[in-house]
């Protein structure tokens, strides 16, 4: 058992790990989150979606606070942390990936995983050890020594996962992490997130590829326009007339049904 998961056994059910409190973020005079509010209890995943433009990625960047919000709170395991920079919110638990992948490209697999590790522990020898053991996890230590320039996108993107994971977050934020795999990439992800989850980790993750979001999240946010439009399970947000007319489409909705009936009929 690993100290993330020792940890997750002793916590408290239910203790919410995020909260997100009126939190407006303008650009000029774009609004690109409007008044946003949720809460996230740990060990919950958490999925967040809509149309291109509605401001999920924008409040990511202020949730770990690469961004400041123009009003509102963000706080993580009971500590505002609204001014505060990415560092601060990763030493509170929070961690993230991000959608385009950027390591550090002087370094090794191994060594870009080391840099998530080096938050908790300087020791070099033990920051080897951790990110060895997130590279086995992720079942990616074969390529520890490889240049990330040699790795598949899939395999960066496995990386970046593994540098997070490093930190040891009870919060992890996961931007589009299934953009341009093929589907057996994605099985791969998804049920590797599954796991960190089931290890104790709570996740929120912007995701575009639905049948992802759908399986991975037992809850979900939509966005659009910079607004909430609806939070709720995943079959409710399925049927939620507006939220398939502001992003799922009337096809999208179309072809479950079909699949259902299907279902039903076989």
């Amino acid at each position: 058992m690993t100290a993330k998961q020792t940890q997750s056994v002793t916590q408290a059910d239910g203790e919410t790990i995020l909260t997100v409190e009126n939190v407006t973020k303008r650009f000029g005079g774009l609004v690109a989150v409007d008044d946003v509010s949720f809460e996230v209890p740990e060990g919950q995943t958490l999925g967040l979606i809509g149309p291109n433009g509605a401001g999920k990625t924008t409040l990511f960047n202020v949730l770990n606070g690469f961004l400041e919000p123009n009003e509102g709170t963000v706080s993580v395991n009971g500590v505002e942390l609204t001014d505060s920079t990415p560092d601060k919110h990763a030493k509170h638990g929070m961690a993230r990936t991000f959608q385009l992948v950027k390591p550090f490209g002087t370094l090794n697999v191994l060594e870009n995983v080391m840099v998530g590790a080096f938050m908790n522990d300087r020791n070099r020898s033990a920051a080897e050890r951790k990110a060895h053991e997130t590279l086995e996890f992720l079942d990616i230590d074969h390529l520890a020594d490889r240049s990330p320039e040699n790795i598949t996108v899939a395999q960066k993107k496995k990386m970046e996962l593994c540098r997070a994971l490093a930190t040891d977050p009870d919060l992890l934020l996961v931007d589009e992490i299934m953009a341009g795999l093929h589907e057996e990439e994605m099985n791969d992800l998804i049920s590797a997130l599954k796991q960190i989850n089931d290890d104790g980790t709570t996740i929120v993750l912007i995701e575009h590829v639905m049948d992802a979001i759908m399986q991975i999240s037992e809850r979900i946010i939509v966005l659009n326009e910079g607004k909430v439009i609806a939070d709720d399970s995943p079959d409710d947000i399925a049927n939620n007339e507006e939220v398939i007319e502001a992003y799922l489409g009337q096809r999208w909705k179309e072809q479950q049904e079909a699949v259902e009936g299907g279902a039903d009929n076989a």
